[in-house]
């Protein structure tokens, strides 16, 4: 949904009876949970720049997965379909122009444990890696074997569309997703007592 449908939804009139109570009657995927709808407050005021400002949004009720989705089924769909993920596809040159050609190669960012404390505030424990991809997630020489109940890794976003289109599902919005996560809870997220520390 797009933030101004939310804000139409918040100043619609609607209870949050009235948007709970609207569950279809079949459950969709034996895996998916019904998540009744509500009004909380989205996004932070303390963290970063681009999570506020925290504002007010109400969303219907709606049907999410129980579990994220794992290699075997990510595998499933690739088998199925033929798909290529983005980080088994080359980058295009016009995407970053000024990029050494030799360096635009298939791949994605791992983590790396790092041997010393570092700052928080950037991300020196992520390396780009080329050849990592959803089937070998810590680059070549690693596999998914042996993981094919974990969650599948180094998907993008138009990967997670294309795999929830053949599943015949949709991601959730921004919106529903912060709601389901915050399990009920309004106001600070569960890690603010972390950040404090």
């Amino acid at each position: 949904m797009q933030e101004r449908t939310l804000r139409q939804e918040v100043s619609s009139g609607k209870s949050d009876k009235q948007i709970a109570a609207k569950r279809p009657g079949k459950v969709p995927d034996r895996d998916m949970v019904w998540i009744p709808g509500g009004t909380f407050m989205m996004g932070s005021d303390h963290h970063y720049p681009e999570e506020g400002p925290a504002h007010l949004v109400r969303v219907d009720g709606f049907w999410m997965d129980r579990y994220a989705v794992t290699n075997k089924q990510f595998q499933r769909f690739v088998k199925a379909t033929g798909y290529v993920t983005v980080a088994e596809r080359p980058p295009k040159p016009e995407d970053y122009p000024g990029a050494i050609p030799d360096l635009l190669v298939p791949g994605s960012a791992v983590f790396q444990q790092p041997k010393h404390r570092v700052n928080l505030q950037t991300c020196s424990w992520w390396v780009y890696v080329p050849g990592a991809n959803w089937r070998h997630p810590a680059g070549p020489g690693s596999s998914i074997k042996g993981r094919e109940n974990y969650p599948v890794v180094h998907i993008a976003y138009e990967d997670a569309l294309a795999y929830a289109a053949w599943a015949g599902k949709s991601l959730p919005t921004e919106a529903q997703w912060e709601f389901a996560a915050r399990g009920g809870r309004d106001g600070p997220c569960w890690c603010d007592s972390l950040l404090r520390n």
